[in-house]
């Protein structure tokens, strides 16, 4: 006895309980005892359709059997109602099973038309298959929002990399997501291919240094020239002077003394004063120093020494009377020290020159200590 025949067996029972809850006076002789309990009545009706199965199944009349089956489903269908036969899902499930497993099914088939149940199998594939593909709770998990904003921040910020490298940092940070999860969320925000003008112009500060000359007058109106170099990295005061005639050898041999050795930079800022004659020009490029030489009347090209000789001024010599050369030196080495230990810069993250730490909050009492002869102060937190 094949599978097939034993499946149409069973369906052969089923429709016959069908018939039974339909007219039930038929089988009341049956089960005279409507008192028994329900399992042993469960119990005798699989009994009776494995009979029944069996018996068929023996029979060898396969054609037979299935066109007796489609008949009998029919008939189920039509005594359901007094008017118009009113076909269940059931219904149509079997007759899309009879379709697939009888080549002359259409033969018995009498309540519709052939093309409704071909209409009817194409309806159960479309619900079977959006049923099987609609996403299940259970399924993979929805990724945060934090997490989400973190990745674009990163690759925003770094457009060197890629997925990989977000992936190590979020791992790093205790994030556990997969690699592919990271390149999925970054393709639909597009990334800048290039760094920014900022990040070109801070990795390019270390190899870069300007200088500058500015005046100051005495009490007696001499007019004493000051010569500041400045170091673009953490904006440090490399090297001052102070004459009363500048000239280019002057100039020249104090650029020597501002980058002993092997700290000279890759390009130094000037303007075009007369004072950078041919012979700074030539030690400068002795040193394999490139010049960098701003516009005419253009002081903001650049901007680093300009905007500490206004620092100077405004914090130090709008405030003070230079008696002489000596007093001018003392004045710039004060305000020197407490320039790069003290000062705090905004392009620096409000943070000096020479790294200042920040102080533990403590019970301790917060003490100022004067700086630059009481003009500045420098404020610590000192132990009881």
């Amino acid at each position: 006895m094949s599978a097939l025949q034993m499946w149409f067996a069973v369906l052969i029972g089923w429709l016959d309980r069908q018939e039974r809850e339909a007219d039930p006076r038929q089988y009341s002789s049956l089960f005279e005892s409507r008192g028994s309990a329900s399992h042993d009545r469960r119990m005798l009706e699989l009994l009776l359709i494995l009979v029944r199965a069996l018996a068929l199944a023996c029979r060898g009349h396969r054609e037979l059997v299935l066109e007796n089956l489609a008949l009998r489903q029919q008939l189920t269908a039509l005594r359901r109602t007094t008017t118009r036969a009113h076909l269940q899902p059931r219904d149509r499930l079997f007759w899309i099973a009879l379709a697939r497993s009888w080549r002359n099914w259409r033969m018995a088939l009498a309540l519709v038309q052939p093309d409704t149940v071909v209409r009817w199998h194409r309806d159960w594939l479309r619900r079977r298959w959006t049923r099987r593909s609609k996403r299940r709770p259970d399924g993979r998990p929805l990724i945060d929002q934090q997490i989400r904003a973190l990745a674009r921040d990163m690759a925003s910020a770094n457009p060197l990399w890629g997925a990989p490298r977000i992936h190590g940092e979020l791992r790093a940070l205790g994030v556990d997501v997969s690699e592919r999860t990271v390149s999925r969320l970054l393709k639909p925000y597009a990334r800048p291919p290039f760094q920014t003008w900022r990040t070109f112009l801070t990795n390019h500060l270390a190899s870069a240094a300007s200088m500058d000359f500015f005046t100051v007058p005495t009490l007696t109106g001499r007019v004493l020239f000051v010569l500041v170099v400045l170091s673009h990295h953490r904006r440090r005061i490399v090297h001052f002077n102070i004459t009363e005639h500048p000239t280019a050898t002057w100039a020249a041999q104090h650029v020597v003394e501002a980058f002993p050795h092997d700290t000279a930079p890759r390009w130094l800022h000037r303007d075009r004063d007369n004072v950078y004659g041919d012979v700074l020009r030539r030690r400068l490029t002795g040193m394999g120093i490139a010049q960098v030489v701003s516009a005419p009347a253009s002081p903001w090209q650049n901007p680093y020494v300009e905007r500490l000789i206004g620092s100077l001024r405004r914090e130090c010599f709008d405030h003070v009377i230079v008696l002489n050369e000596a007093h001018l030196r003392r004045v710039l080495t004060s305000y020197s020290k407490y320039y790069h230990r003290s000062r705090t810069h905004l392009g620096l993250a409000k943070d000096a020159p020479d790294h200042r730490p920040v102080s533990e909050i403590s019970t301790g009492r917060i003490v100022a200590i004067p700086e630059v002869g009481g003009l500045h102060h420098r404020y610590e937190r000192r132990a009881a």
